[in-house]
């Protein structure tokens, strides 16, 4: 990128602490962007609250005009760049890089990169968390000059998770989350028997905050305004029977296929018919995560298992799947198992 400070050129400066106003040119290599995510990635530590709030303002401008979050970036485009300013614990937080991490890889080429994310890692920084895989994944592999998320997992789901390697690929992936071409498949553990003519659950999703500002989500009736059309395909994999002694029910390991990519959604979704997710500490059975915390089920049983896509490149339709991790795996003991429909 190129950056111009009062319309002469300018090394460029340390995004967090713009005096001035800048102007940037776009590069190639990230045009189809968003500007949102755009200016996210160009001013490094501003919190997304502060990026969203200078672009309806009307301060950021792409060819001196006034643009919206969700208008792409074009090659050559001018992007003017607002002064901002943020604390200087903010800064310091953004000086200091990821610590470099790999993760298991599941497939890579020239376009992708798809990992087997384990659960508790953020995918992205923001919101409290300081970092996530992306950010832990370029400080790994500093040569690499393009690698953005094409999706999200939630932070405690475990499973996989798609990087692109190429503006190109992440455009077309997205372009195929987007259009429902993706085939997303989870395996979740439940409290209780699933009823087996339960196989689709079409019910809106209605964000809001509570008090304390937290986000959540809950179902709504279809002529709620705000209201979000969501569904959710299930199927039986394993029934298991309750272990009275440890005070755990029956339970049910479903294969969750969402049609739609709501936030939460599939948590909110089985908790609404009754069953909620194991270990889910937003909308689960508390008494109950308590008591499997004890049979070593640590976190939420919620597995990103099977994806399935076109390849970017060649257009084959490749379908990925990441196996159970040991703590999840684990605590479906054999013994328990009653029947299995897989």
């Amino acid at each position: 990128m190129k950056h111009i400070i009062e319309g002469k050129p300018a090394k460029p400066a340390a995004p967090v602490s713009a005096s001035a106003v800048r102007i940037v040119e776009v590069d190639a290599e990230f045009a189809g962007q968003r500007l949102d995510n755009f200016l996210i990635r160009e001013l490094k530590g501003v919190p997304k609250t502060h990026v969203y709030r200078i672009i309806r303002s009307g301060e950021v401008r792409i060819n001196k005009g006034r643009a919206s979050a969700d208008t792409r970036v074009e090659a050559g485009d001018q992007v003017r760049v607002p002064p901002v300013r943020i604390s200087e614990k903010v800064a310091e937080k953004a000086e200091r890089p990821a610590p470099p991490r790999e993760f298991p890889v599941l497939l890579e080429d020239d376009h992708l990169i798809a990992i087997d994310k384990p659960a508790g890692v953020a995918v992205h920084g923001g919101s409290g968390v300081s970092f996530g895989v992306i950010e832990q994944l370029r400080q790994a592999r500093p040569a690499a000059r393009f690698l953005e998320l094409v999706h999200r997992l939630d932070r405690e789901t475990s499973g996989i998770l798609l990087v692109a390697k190429r503006r190109s690929a992440l455009v077309a992936l997205q372009d195929q989350f987007r259009e429902r071409e993706t085939g997303k498949t989870y395996l979740a553990l439940v409290t209780g028997t699933w009823p087996a003519r339960l196989k689709v659950i079409d019910a809106p999703l209605h964000k809001y905050l509570q008090e304390d500002g937290e986000r959540r989500v809950r179902t709504t009736t279809p002529d709620d305004p705000d209201g979000m059309r969501s569904i959710t395909l299930v199927k039986v994999r394993s029934s298991f029977a309750p272990r009275p002694l440890q005070g755990i029910p029956a339970m049910s390991l479903l294969e969750v296929t969402i049609k739609t990519g709501r936030t939460h959604q599939i948590r909110v979704h089985l908790s609404s018919q009754g069953h909620p997710i194991v270990g889910d500490d937003k909308y689960g059975d508390f008494d109950l995560n308590k008591r499997v915390q004890k049979q070593g089920l640590k976190r939420m049983f919620l597995h990103a298992w099977r994806l399935q896509f076109n390849h970017p490149a060649t257009g084959e339709r490749r379908e990925l799947r990441a196996e159970l991790p040991p703590e999840l795996a684990d605590f479906l003991s054999p013994d328990t198992a009653i029947s299995s429909h897989a």
